[in-house]
């Protein structure tokens, strides 16, 4: 008896960046003119995007992610929090390296100086490595599968993979992907100790939000995502050393916010680009983002 037929591969999906926003408290005029969404905040400001209830005990970071997320969903300022059933087929992936490190640094002290009994209630949950990611997915009721990566300079481009592996494999229909980091004290001091910090550029906060879709069922796909691989069809390029000079070292909100300023560029006209991020210590990782 012949042996049965192997069955058909799987088709090869892409996946289509449909909205997006970029979050860069502090950024100087003109630095990233094509992609910013309104003015960025952060503290007490984030309050005037997203409405004051809920902010009280978030970290710089998650407050950052939130309004990403809150632009690149189109929402307008103070718009009342959706409510009812989180969506199971939106998810989130979140790229963060120090996202959280000043609340595990808080903590930390607190327990050896004063005892367990000292740690506020507020501050425990903030404890937790999927902080952001969770805060994300309660603030706009996305109840699909929620991640955190923490790889390294590379953090930004994985997440994005991830996420497009989750639409291929059908674990969602939407993806919200969040890079950020934060540039508190602690993180600042962590950031300037590791191996693969660019010597004298500091770290900056940032966040940058994109939502991914597959290119196959959007309804208006901005631009497609492609191989993670550099190849010679895409001329260009965007990598962390061309913001660095003017926005500082954003880390593991790198790659997520450079794919977002190769939208910017090739919805306004441009060519496939490449995303490059990473270091000689974490790696190399490349995207190719070009029009649909």
């Amino acid at each position: 008896m012949a042996a049965p037929s192997p069955a058909p591969a799987p088709p090869v999906m892409s996946a289509a960046v449909t909205a997006y926003a970029l979050h860069v408290p502090g950024d100087k005029p003109g630095t990233l003119p094509a992609a910013l969404r309104g003015p960025a905040c952060d503290g007490p400001e984030a309050a005037e995007l997203l409405g004051r209830k809920g902010l009280l005990a978030k970290d710089q970071a998650t407050r950052l992610a939130l309004c990403a997320v809150h632009r690149a969903l189109g929402r307008p300022p103070r718009a009342p929090r959706p409510t009812g059933p989180a969506d199971p087929g939106a998810a989130v992936v979140v790229s963060s390296n120090l996202g959280n490190v000043a609340t595990v640094a808080k903590i930390a002290r607190e327990t050896l100086d004063q005892g367990p009994r000292a740690v506020s209630p507020m501050d425990a949950p903030g404890a937790s490595s999927n902080v952001i990611a969770g805060a994300i997915a309660v603030w706009f009721r996305l109840g699909g599968p929620n991640l955190t990566v923490c790889s390294g300079a590379t953090a930004g481009l994985d997440a994005v993979r991830l996420a497009c592996l989750l639409l291929r494999a059908g674990r969602a229909r939407r993806v919200v992907v969040v890079g950020v980091e934060p540039d508190d004290a602690d993180a600042a001091l962590l950031h300037a100790a590791r191996a693969g910090a660019p010597p004298g550029v500091p770290l900056r906060a940032a966040a940058a939000c994109l939502v991914l879709e597959p290119a196959e069922a959007a309804r208006a796909p901005v631009i497609e995502l492609g191989r993670f691989a550099g190849r010679e069809d895409a001329p260009a390029a965007w990598t962390p050393g061309e913001l660095a000079g003017d926005l500082g070292d954003t880390y593991g909100a790198a790659g997520v916010l450079l794919t977002g300023l190769a939208v910017a560029d090739v919805e306004g006209g441009g060519g496939p680009t490449r995303v490059i991020c990473g270091d000689p210590e974490d790696g190399r990782r490349e995207l190719l983002v070009r029009p649909r």
